[in-house]
Protein backbone atom coordinates (compact mmCIF):
# COMPACT_ATOMS: atom_id res chain seq x y z
CA UNK A 1 0.00 0.00 0.00
CA UNK A 2 2.80 2.43 0.81
CA UNK A 3 4.38 1.71 -2.58
CA UNK A 4 1.10 2.66 -4.30
CA UNK A 5 0.83 5.85 -2.26
CA UNK A 6 4.43 6.71 -3.07
CA UNK A 7 3.76 6.25 -6.80
CA UNK A 8 0.71 8.45 -6.62
CA UNK A 9 2.76 11.17 -4.91
CA UNK A 10 5.30 10.86 -7.70
CA UNK A 11 2.54 11.41 -10.27
CA UNK A 12 1.97 14.86 -8.72
CA UNK A 13 5.48 15.82 -9.77
CA UNK A 14 4.83 15.07 -13.44
CA UNK A 15 3.39 18.05 -15.31
CA UNK A 16 1.57 17.85 -18.65
CA UNK A 17 0.41 20.42 -21.18
CA UNK A 18 -3.10 19.99 -22.54
CA UNK A 19 -2.98 19.79 -26.36
CA UNK A 20 -6.42 21.46 -26.63
CA UNK A 21 -6.19 24.49 -24.34
CA UNK A 22 -2.50 24.65 -23.46
CA UNK A 23 -3.13 24.58 -19.68
CA UNK A 24 -0.51 23.09 -17.41
CA UNK A 25 -1.90 20.20 -15.31
CA UNK A 26 -0.54 17.54 -12.97
CA UNK A 27 -0.54 13.97 -14.20
CA UNK A 28 -2.40 12.95 -11.02
CA UNK A 29 -5.26 15.34 -11.95
CA UNK A 30 -5.77 13.90 -15.44
CA UNK A 31 -9.00 12.09 -16.19
CA UNK A 32 -7.89 9.27 -18.38
CA UNK A 33 -10.25 7.45 -20.72
CA UNK A 34 -10.02 3.66 -20.80
CA UNK A 35 -11.59 1.27 -23.25
CA UNK A 36 -12.54 -1.37 -20.71
CA UNK A 37 -15.43 -1.12 -18.24
CA UNK A 38 -14.51 0.60 -14.95
CA UNK A 39 -16.23 -0.68 -11.82
CA UNK A 40 -18.70 1.68 -10.14
CA UNK A 41 -17.45 2.89 -6.72
CA UNK A 42 -18.83 4.70 -3.71
CA UNK A 43 -16.94 7.80 -4.84
CA UNK A 44 -19.01 7.88 -8.04
CA UNK A 45 -22.20 7.87 -5.93
CA UNK A 46 -20.80 10.56 -3.67
CA UNK A 47 -19.83 12.82 -6.58
CA UNK A 48 -23.27 12.37 -8.16
CA UNK A 49 -25.00 13.32 -4.87
CA UNK A 50 -22.67 16.28 -4.49
CA UNK A 51 -23.50 17.46 -8.01
CA UNK A 52 -27.27 17.16 -7.36
CA UNK A 53 -26.90 19.11 -4.12
CA UNK A 54 -24.92 21.80 -5.94
CA UNK A 55 -27.67 22.08 -8.58
CA UNK A 56 -30.32 22.37 -5.86
CA UNK A 57 -28.30 25.13 -4.17
CA UNK A 58 -28.07 27.01 -7.46
CA UNK A 59 -31.83 26.70 -7.97
CA UNK A 60 -32.46 27.93 -4.44
CA UNK A 61 -30.06 30.85 -4.89
CA UNK A 62 -32.07 31.88 -7.94
CA UNK A 63 -35.35 31.72 -5.97
CA UNK A 64 -33.96 33.10 -2.69
CA UNK A 65 -34.31 36.82 -3.50
CA UNK A 66 -37.89 36.34 -4.71
CA UNK A 67 -38.72 34.43 -1.52
CA UNK A 68 -37.11 37.14 0.60
CA UNK A 69 -39.11 39.85 -1.16
CA UNK A 70 -42.35 37.92 -0.65
CA UNK A 71 -41.48 37.48 3.05
CA UNK A 72 -40.63 41.20 3.37
CA UNK A 73 -43.95 42.18 1.81
CA UNK A 74 -45.82 39.79 4.11
CA UNK A 75 -43.96 41.25 7.10
CA UNK A 76 -44.79 44.80 6.06
CA UNK A 77 -48.48 43.97 5.71
CA UNK A 78 -48.47 42.24 9.10
CA UNK A 79 -46.67 45.20 10.70
CA UNK A 80 -49.20 47.59 9.17
CA UNK A 81 -52.03 45.43 10.50
CA UNK A 82 -50.49 45.35 14.00
CA UNK A 83 -49.89 49.10 13.87
CA UNK A 84 -53.46 49.80 12.83
CA UNK A 85 -54.81 47.60 15.63
CA UNK A 86 -52.55 49.17 18.26
CA UNK A 87 -52.74 52.81 17.26
CA UNK A 88 -55.29 55.33 18.40
CA UNK A 89 -58.47 55.53 16.32
CA UNK A 90 -57.77 59.21 15.59
CA UNK A 91 -54.42 58.22 14.02
CA UNK A 92 -56.17 55.57 11.90
CA UNK A 93 -58.37 58.25 10.39
CA UNK A 94 -55.25 59.96 9.00
CA UNK A 95 -54.51 56.83 6.89
CA UNK A 96 -50.75 57.07 7.34
CA UNK A 97 -48.27 54.43 6.30
CA UNK A 98 -47.03 52.98 9.62
CA UNK A 99 -43.49 52.78 8.23
CA UNK A 100 -43.53 56.57 7.73
CA UNK A 101 -44.34 57.13 11.43
CA UNK A 102 -41.34 57.46 13.74
CA UNK A 103 -41.78 57.72 17.51
CA UNK A 104 -39.97 60.51 19.35
CA UNK A 105 -42.22 60.51 22.43
CA UNK A 106 -40.94 63.71 24.01
CA UNK A 107 -41.85 66.53 23.50
CA UNK A 108 -43.59 65.43 20.30
CA UNK A 109 -45.07 61.90 20.26
CA UNK A 110 -44.51 61.04 16.59
CA UNK A 111 -42.95 62.49 13.45
CA UNK A 112 -44.43 61.32 10.15
CA UNK A 113 -42.34 61.49 7.00
CA UNK A 114 -45.38 61.24 4.74
CA UNK A 115 -44.74 59.24 1.55
CA UNK A 116 -41.24 58.10 2.51
CA UNK A 117 -41.78 54.34 2.11
CA UNK A 118 -44.37 53.89 -0.63
CA UNK A 119 -43.48 56.77 -2.91
CA UNK A 120 -39.80 57.04 -1.95
CA UNK A 121 -40.37 60.79 -1.74
CA UNK A 122 -41.29 62.67 1.41
CA UNK A 123 -44.29 64.90 0.65
CA UNK A 124 -44.37 66.59 4.03
CA UNK A 125 -43.37 66.17 7.65
CA UNK A 126 -46.13 65.92 10.24
CA UNK A 127 -45.79 66.20 14.02
CA UNK A 128 -48.38 64.14 15.91
CA UNK A 129 -49.08 64.34 19.63
CA UNK A 130 -51.86 63.57 22.01
CA UNK A 131 -53.22 66.46 23.96
CA UNK A 132 -51.89 66.58 27.52
CA UNK A 133 -52.74 68.75 30.49
CA UNK A 134 -49.05 69.13 31.41
CA UNK A 135 -48.38 72.90 31.17
CA UNK A 136 -44.62 72.57 30.67
CA UNK A 137 -45.04 70.09 27.82
CA UNK A 138 -47.71 72.27 26.16
CA UNK A 139 -45.42 75.29 26.45
CA UNK A 140 -42.53 73.45 24.78
CA UNK A 141 -44.82 72.31 21.97
CA UNK A 142 -46.01 75.89 21.41
CA UNK A 143 -42.38 76.98 21.18
CA UNK A 144 -41.72 74.28 18.57
CA UNK A 145 -44.81 75.38 16.63
CA UNK A 146 -43.66 79.01 16.73
CA UNK A 147 -40.17 78.10 15.47
CA UNK A 148 -41.66 76.16 12.55
CA UNK A 149 -44.20 78.84 11.63
CA UNK A 150 -41.54 81.56 11.72
CA UNK A 151 -39.11 79.27 9.81
CA UNK A 152 -36.42 79.78 12.44
CA UNK A 153 -34.93 76.33 12.14
CA UNK A 154 -31.84 74.89 10.53
CA UNK A 155 -31.22 71.46 8.98
CA UNK A 156 -27.95 69.83 9.96
CA UNK A 157 -26.69 66.37 9.08
CA UNK A 158 -24.67 64.55 11.73
CA UNK A 159 -22.82 61.30 10.97
CA UNK A 160 -22.01 58.85 13.77
CA UNK A 161 -19.30 56.27 13.10
CA UNK A 162 -18.72 52.86 14.76
CA UNK A 163 -16.66 54.50 17.53
CA UNK A 164 -19.53 56.92 18.32
CA UNK A 165 -17.66 59.95 16.96
CA UNK A 166 -20.00 62.61 15.58
CA UNK A 167 -19.17 64.73 12.56
CA UNK A 168 -21.40 67.44 11.13
CA UNK A 169 -21.65 68.05 7.42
Amino acid sequence: MTQLFYEFQEFKKILCICPCCGNLVRFSDLKLNVKNFIAHTWLDDYEKKEQRLSEKEENFDEREEKLREIARERGRKKAEEIFNNAVLPSFKALKLDPFDVKPILNPIDFVVFNGMNKKEKVNNVIFLSKEYSNKLLCEIRLQIQKVILEKKYDWQVARIDEKCNITFE
